[in-house]
């Protein structure tokens, strides 16, 4: 009895075990119908900041639910978004970069689509309302740094392999967010002169920012389909586990310092 008395104490003296639950959600920005997914740990008790997915040029797929899940993990809850609606994927490049066009080739609906995402992610019972952040994805990169750019209140971005341009740049005392750049030092999508006038750009406008290169990292270094899309498409994609596990890591410290 003694015994049983021990182990029932020591067990209730443990922290409750991870339940990431995660479930397909539905909401709208205008008369387009978005399909997200949302990941919470359901063994975590109150409510915890909130952080914003945007998938790759390839559309909401697994992956993205994938790093939402592994948020959840992490004690935030997330929100796995849709920016080109109805869930829909792309299964050639060419149709990646039409979507994806559509999207970064019009400010107003990308801003529209990605705040129903944040007012839906807002409205959980679990979530923080005042601490969002988002993270993208090469295209979801772009996305999440051009969301700062327009000046949209979040605690900070996360831009992984995601592009640096835009025809919106930032401008003093407009952007909120922290940034963070995560980027592959190998990635051909993204040219030095790029790199520099981005860097300028967050200098003029007073951006409180950092820029990581991963030395040997291709574009898409952390999706481990990245190989199996570069020999399908003869892309110049590719995994790369050491840069893919050390910028979740420069991820979770930055949210530790933002959210404290």
């Amino acid at each position: 009895m003694r015994t049983f008395i021990a182990i029932v104490l020591l067990l209730s003296s443990l922290p409750a075990l991870a339940a990431v639950q995660g479930k397909e959600v539905t909401y709208r920005a205008g008369n387009t119908v978005l399909k997200g997914y949302l990941a919470t740990d359901s063994a975590k008790k109150g409510p915890r900041p909130g952080i914003l997915v945007v998938h790759e040029w390839w559309g909401h797929n697994d992956y993205a639910r994938q790093r939402a899940r592994m948020l959840a993990e992490l004690g935030y809850t997330a929100l796995a978004v849709d920016m080109y609606g109805n869930g829909k994927q792309a299964a050639h490049p060419e149709d990646a970069g039409k979507f994806a066009g559509e999207v970064a080739k019009n400010a107003e609906l990308a801003k529209a689509r990605f705040l129903a995402a944040m007012k839906l992610l807002q409205s959980q019972p679990e979530v923080q309302a005042n601490k969002i952040a988002a993270i993208g994805y090469c295209f979801g990169g772009a996305v999440v740094l051009e969301m700062a750019r327009l000046g949209l209140p979040l605690a900070g971005v996360v831009s992984f392999h995601g592009s640096l341009g835009t025809s919106h740049p930032a401008k003093p005392g407009v952007v909120k967010a922290k940034v963070l750049v995560l980027n592959g030092d190998a990635d051909p999508f993204t040219k030095p002169e790029q790199i520099t006038a981005f860097k300028q750009e967050m200098q003029a406008a007073g951006v409180d920012y950092t820029f990581i290169s991963y030395p040997g990292a291709k574009h898409s270094f952390t999706n481990p389909q990245a190989d199996d899309y570069g020999r399908r498409f003869n892309l110049p994609l590719a995994y790369n586990a050491e840069a893919d596990r050390a910028s979740w890591a420069e991820m979770q410290r930055f949210f530790q310092q933002i959210f404290e």
